[in-house]
């Protein structure tokens, strides 16, 4: 969901910053027979893009902090811990690069022309949101993995969601755990996100979900010496 949420923001970032651009330097519309300044309706197109963006960035939100919110109820799940400390120094890292580059954005759109207050605010508020996101993550140790009878979920900056209904065959492969369906649906979490120790009960409590008549488990999950 993040990078699909980061592709749509580079997309819409390039008709955002050109008609800031145009409108900010009063650049020639040749096609238009104008200049930015007299762009008809540039501060309802402005709005439109902005309104877009926010939209965008609340949706990456509100899946963030309902990950983080869901696997903080540990009583809920049978297993539950936080993210390994790699795991949760790369989440930071990237959340603070997307912060820094969201508020030079915001900053660059607002100095060309005021009249692009809408994506500059947009892009603000995603850097603050993630700020905020990355400091409450590490305060509560809210970057978790958790396992129930019907799922295991991560959640930090990214949420993945893994339902058992279904499954056929659970394998690793290099750095992840793929799941396979029956219709032919693959699902697959990374595996540096569970700390080595915590890995082996981890694999247990996951192979003790399934039916084995019904679900190929390997077992070289099992085996500490193929953990990564």
């Amino acid at each position: 969901m993040n990078k699909f949420i980061n592709i749509l923001l580079g997309i819409i970032l390039i008709p955002t910053l050109l008609m800031t651009l145009y409108v900010g330097f009063d650049l020639p519309v040749t096609f238009l027979k104008t200049t930015g300044e007299y762009i008809p309706y540039k501060e309802y197109i402005f709005l439109g893009l902005g309104v877009f963006i926010f939209l965008l960035i609340l949706k990456r939100s509100i899946n963030r902090w309902m990950g983080m919110m869901i696997v903080l109820n540990t009583s809920k799940f049978k297993w539950n811990q936080a993210v390994s400390s790699k795991r949760k120094q790369r989440v930071n890292l990237y959340l603070s690069l997307e912060s820094l580059v969201m508020f030079c954005i915001s900053i660059a759109l607002y100095s060309i022309t005021t009249q692009a207050w809408a994506p500059a605010m947009a892009f603000f508020i995603g850097a603050v949101d993630n700020i905020v996101f990355a400091v409450i993550g590490t305060l509560k140790n809210g970057y978790r993995v958790a396992l129930s009878s019907k799922a295991v979920i991560v959640a930090d900056r990214e949420v993945t969601l893994v339902y058992f209904k279904g499954l056929r065959k659970v394998t690793p492969h290099q750095l992840s755990v793929y799941f396979d369906y029956i219709k032919g649906l693959q699902l697959n979490f990374p595996l540096d996100c569970i700390d080595d120790e915590n890995k082996p009960e981890f694999f247990k409590l996951l192979e003790q979900q399934f039916d084995s008549d019904k679900v190929f488990f390997s077992k070289k999950m099992m085996k500490k010496e193929n953990q990564i």
